[in-house]
């Protein structure tokens, strides 16, 4: 799947927190300034290209729902972020945030609880 931009990934965790919707909706859940109805239409449309929403019509309108989960979409995400950034390995990852200072001692005995608990 494509890549999306800053504003279409801020549309597209408001799609999700709605379940579906008309551009109005979408509009009434951003911070003001709010953007322009055809600004916002615009983006939904790249977000439907790029297979990310799907379209139904009711008259001269479009409802827009989500093509996948919100969870499946932060997986690809990170899987994706991880094969990029870190040689497609989380022990790179999490190592780059513990040279960042990024996590705590205390997370990272955390994380290895959840991860002994699976």
């Amino acid at each position: 799947m494509e890549k999306l931009t800053h504003q279409e990934e801020e549309i597209m965790l408001i799609i999700f927190q709605q379940g579906k919707g008309f551009i109005k909706d979408f509009i009434q859940l951003m911070d003001e300034p709010q953007p322009p109805y055809t600004t916002v239409a615009s983006i939904v449309k790249n977000l439907e290209r790029k297979g990310y929403v799907k379209a139904k019509r009711y008259g001269n309108t479009y409802e827009y729902c989500p093509v996948m989960e919100e969870n499946e979409y932060k997986s690809k995400l990170m899987s994706g972020l991880v094969q990029n950034y870190f040689e497609n390995s989380y022990k790179e990852m999490v190592s780059f945030f513990v040279e960042k200072q990024k996590i705590s001692t205390e997370e990272l005995q955390e994380i290895i609880k959840l991860i002994e608990k699976k």
